[in-house]
């Protein structure tokens, strides 16, 4: 019996003026047992996966169990079917513990094909894929290189998408991470889909500074983020983008300063692209982010929306429950429950051999 566990961390996207681009891996942690009898020779389960589910989403059913439809073995069927392996090996279980919020701003779908490529790694025996190409496989699926690169490689990662041509991605055999109604693609045509062109994505990791902890304030309801991509503008005014560009030029040296300097990281968050827009999905999010100031709240260095949201990051270096508390208060008057929790930079996927 061969088992080993895949070891993912959650992602928040954006970080104010970082729009597409940058993203921090948290410590909250998707995890793959995975378990292959390779003393058998024919299985019961279709593609010869059994795959089982606790956490998020587990009393709803939102999570499917059917490895020809869960986004996890999709993506990892599609990593074996371009090395030629149509199914898992014989007798493989995947049991999946979740605990990310889904659709709540915190990377899960990102986490959900960082740890179903190395999945597909793992399994087909292809040691060849190192984590630059393994970053090709999760960009052909899910176009957002800050949430995967961040998953992927842990840390406060700058991440960099080459454009694609269509070609590249217009085949069915590649699964999909976001697509409405629910992800689609990924379907068994019988041919070899084809593999990623190379160099897709690259990144960079940024210093964060040691005093720096993230406050995530979890809303109990969900953003799809093809719904909060829809509310953004086609165009923006030239002076809106030149204020982030102007942030995000501070921002990844102002988080990596230790001690933090809390005006300059507050200035260096702020954000005209996307947050102002997403404020009719949110509510309260517009005041949360106008009346928290490290000013006003001792700790607290800056607060963002956490990817597409609903969550609320908050970087601070003390205070945390009282940060927390402030902003759970201005949901609460919208009659919106919240959980909370203090997280920390993540380290990137992990494979542990049993």
């Amino acid at each position: 019996m061969e088992s080993f566990t895949i070891r993912t961390p959650c992602s928040s996207a954006n970080i104010g003026p970082g729009f597409d681009v940058i993203g921090l891996a948290l410590s909250i942690y998707l995890e793959l047992h995975v378990t292959i009898d390779r003393s058998k020779t024919s299985s019961e389960h279709t593609l010869n996966c059994r795959v089982t589910y606790e956490g998020e989403g587990e009393e709803t059913g939102e999570v499917s169990l059917d490895p020809s439809a869960n986004l996890i073995t999709r993506v990892a069927l599609y990593v074996l079917r371009c090395h030629d392996q149509r199914t898992f090996p014989v007798e493989t279980h995947v049991h999946i513990v979740n605990p990310i919020p889904l659709g709540r701003g915190l990377g899960s779908s990102g986490a959900a094909v960082v740890a179903g490529v190395m999945l597909g790694k793992q399994v087909g025996g292809l040691h060849q894929l190192d984590d630059s190409r393994l970053f090709d496989f999760c960009l052909m699926i899910e176009r957002h290189p800050d949430n995967v690169g961040a998953a992927l490689f842990g840390g406060f990662v700058g991440t960099y998408l080459k454009p694609l041509a269509p070609e590249d991605v217009a085949r069915v055999e590649i699964p999909l991470s976001e697509v409405l109604p629910a992800p689609a693609g990924g379907l068994d045509t019988g041919e070899r889909p084809p593999e990623p062109p190379h160099g897709i994505g690259h990144h960079i990791k940024f210093p964060w500074s040691k005093e720096i902890k993230a406050v995530a304030i979890i809303p109990n309801f969900e953003v799809p983020t093809a719904k909060a991509r829809e509310v953004l503008p086609k165009e923006y005014p030239r002076q809106d983008v030149t204020f982030n560009m102007q942030r995000i030029a501070l921002l990844p040296v102002a988080l990596g300063q230790s001690p933090p300097d809390p005006e300059l990281i507050n200035l260096a968050m702020q954000d005209k692209l996307h947050q102002q827009y997403r404020q009719t999905l949110i509510p309260g999010l517009e005041e949360i982010v106008q009346s928290m100031s490290p000013s006003t709240q001792e700790g607290l260095l800056g607060v963002c929306l956490s990817g597409a949201g609903p969550t609320i990051l908050a970087l601070a270096t003390s205070n945390f429950g009282e940060i927390a508390e402030r902003i759970i208060s201005r949901f609460r008057k919208e009659g919106i429950d919240c959980k909370w929790k203090v997280l920390e930079p993540a380290e990137g996927t992990k494979v542990i051999k049993h």
